[in-house]
């Protein structure tokens, strides 16, 4: 039993070398892409990089099943293999990300509910990323005499294809700006900068990430680069952690970010963000299975510590689609799909799976939640308040079975909490209401630019997150604007048409009247203004239409992943052949 056992250790260890190498190939062509502009080919090698790892899975379970035959169920073999696993894979730097490879397999194999700690790794007790000391790759740049010529130096060592159109005037631009932000950092606010060897590069941008140190404290340093009309620009300058957290956040697609291995950067990223949890780390850097791990650890190990503490219904108004809970003392939210939905949803369970899909797929620019889909998971039942177990057994049976004491979550979605906007509303200050509700108009401005309409604008559908954006979360409606047919309202013409209850003309699956949406809002009369006042063209069938032309034109647009206040002028070229509306930063 060793000599197999050894044997088919090394051939799954294989089997993750081999995913490894072809994520890094795709990884790899984010350089040439973003020198070539060549969005389309980026967002394709995107969804081709989240489908690699069940494609390399079910590689890797196909030469078992045909290896090891009947002995495929077999526990102690497993056993014995996760061991000689363990011994192989012990000098490596990633070895969770191996160790999650594993218990995929095994999970298959044994269709396992919850976990299984005799054939799979299981550590709900410790942080892996504590053990790694080893430290990642970055330039050091000592800082004296004229920054300007500092941040020239920084450039130059960051070459592509693309030459800089103005690397002195984008050095001089940072320079005046790091002194400004510095200032109250005493004589010397800035002694030495050190930044990541590798680039991070996501849709229209690349982003050189590290540090500034100044004597006694040190601050994030990272610089954005886009395409000007002649060359690279330095777009933004980021030392605020909320506007690194948002470049870093969950509402964002994954980088492309060619890092020989993967922990040892987290570790650094986890320095310059420490409110940032791990999941988090791993999953923006395209590690989506290990960001689940982590995810799951974090979160079992948090729920052995509060064994008395009870999942409830998440606050907000119960969704017709989704049975949503969560437990009060951790940011996390449980969405199920019901097994039927209240009048006047009519899709069927399938959609709803493919709009969640279609999010984790597309540029979700800064206003979609990241959903990490999980199945068979296992809770106590002693866990639940009556309620909500009431419910889920009686309108979840297609996602949720007692096993015993236990209840079993077959399939679900899981999503960091966010604050119902609707909620949100009444409970803040007037100004900080108005804030929000103006950032709600940017959000659907946003999203729509992206090609997303959310389908259903009530407030209740979006949340706002700590740094108090608005994003959105409810994706049952959820479609691409392209796919819309925006219409006016038909005007009446005859009495009859003018009584009628509800509507007179017909009204087709895919028909969006934009000038209805204040009517369902429920703004007060100031927040509904201020909505106008910033955003009113939304409002409007010709900017929605407008906004089709340019997308069909050219498929994409920019929403920068920072605020404007982060920006030293650098002008980005809009997309080639973009005829989209202007686009804000946020």
């Amino acid at each position: 039993m060793h000599v197999l056992a050894s044997g088919v250790a090394a051939r799954i260890r294989d089997g993750f070398d081999d995913y490894n190498a072809r994520f890094a190939a795709i990884t790899r062509r984010a350089r040439p892409r973003f020198e070539a502009r060549d969005w389309s080919g980026m967002r394709a090698d995107l969804v081709e990089r989240i489908e690699l790892y069940d494609v390399s899975v079910a590689q890797t379970q196909a030469w078992l099943d045909a290896a090891l035959g009947e002995r495929a169920q077999e526990r102690a073999l497993w056993q014995a293999i996760r061991d000689a696993f363990a011994a192989q894979i012990a000098p490596l730097l990633d070895q969770e990300l191996y160790k999650t490879y594993f218990n995929t397999l095994t999970r298959r194999f044994f269709r396992t509910r919850g976990v299984d700690p005799a054939i799979e790794f299981v550590a709900l007790d410790i942080e892996p990323t504590d053990r790694i000391t080893h430290p990642v790759a970055r330039h050091n740049y000592a800082v004296h005499g004229d920054l300007a010529a500092v941040f020239e130096r920084v450039l130059a060592g960051y070459a592509f294809d693309v030459p800089y159109a103005h690397a002195a005037r984008c050095a001089g631009a940072m320079a005046a700006c790091i002194a400004a932000r510095f200032a109250t950092w005493g004589e010397r606010p800035l002694v030495a900068l050190e930044l990541l060897e590798t680039v991070f590069f996501r849709e229209h941008r690349a982003f050189l990430v590290g540090r500034a140190l100044g004597e006694t404290q040190h601050t994030p340093f990272t610089i954005a680069l886009a395409h000007g009309p002649d060359g690279l620009v330095v777009d933004a300058v980021l030392t605020d952690r909320d506007h690194l957290a948002q470049v870093f956040g969950f509402t964002r697609s994954y980088f492309f970010a060619d890092l020989p291995t993967v922990g040892d950067a987290v570790v650094f990223l986890r320095a310059l963000l420490p409110k940032k949890p791990v999941d988090e780390l791993y999953t923006v850097l395209g590690r989506a299975k290990q960001g689940k791990t982590e995810r799951y650890r974090n979160f079992f190990h948090h729920l052995q510590q509060h064994p008395d503490e009870r999942f409830r219904h998440a606050d907000g108004e119960r969704g017709m689609v989704m049975l949503v809970f969560t437990l009060p003392s951790y940011p996390l939210v449980f969405k199920l799909i019901r097994d039927r939905f209240a009048w006047p949803k009519e899709m069927a369970r399938e959609e709803v799976v493919e709009k969640y899909r279609i999010v984790s797929r597309h540029d979700r620019a800064g206003r979609l939640v990241d959903a990490q889909e999980f199945r068979y998971l296992r809770f106590a039942r002693r866990q639940f308040e009556a309620p909500l177990l009431a419910e889920l057994l009686d309108g979840c049976r297609l996602s949720v079975y007692e096993d015993g004491d236990d209840i079993v979550v077959s399939h679900c979605y899981v999503e960091r909490r966010l604050r119902p906007l609707n909620l949100y509303l009444r409970e803040v200050a007037p100004d900080d209401a108005l804030r929000a509700v103006v950032d709600y108009g940017q959000a659907i401005k946003d999203l729509a630019r992206s090609d997303i309409f959310p389908g259903d604008l009530l407030l209740k559908n979006f949340g706002i997150t700590r740094n108090r954006r608005a994003i959105f979360y409810d994706y049952d409606e959820l479609c691409l604007v392209r796919d819309c047919r925006f219409r006016r309202l038909p005007q009446a013409t005859t009495d009859d048409e003018e009584m009628h209850h509800g509507a007179w003309y017909h009204v087709d699956e895919r028909d969006v009247f934009p000038e209805q949406f204040p009517r369902f809002l429920g703004l007060t009369p100031a927040q509904q203004e201020a909505l106008l006042a910033a955003h009113g063209e939304i409002f409007d069938v010709r900017w929605w239409i407008d906004l089709q032309r340019g997308l069909a034109d050219s498929q994409h647009t920019d929403v920068p992943p920072y605020p404007e206040s982060a920006r030293i002028g650098g002008t980005p070229a809009p997309p080639r052949g973009s005829n989209l509306p202007a686009t804000v930063a946020v």
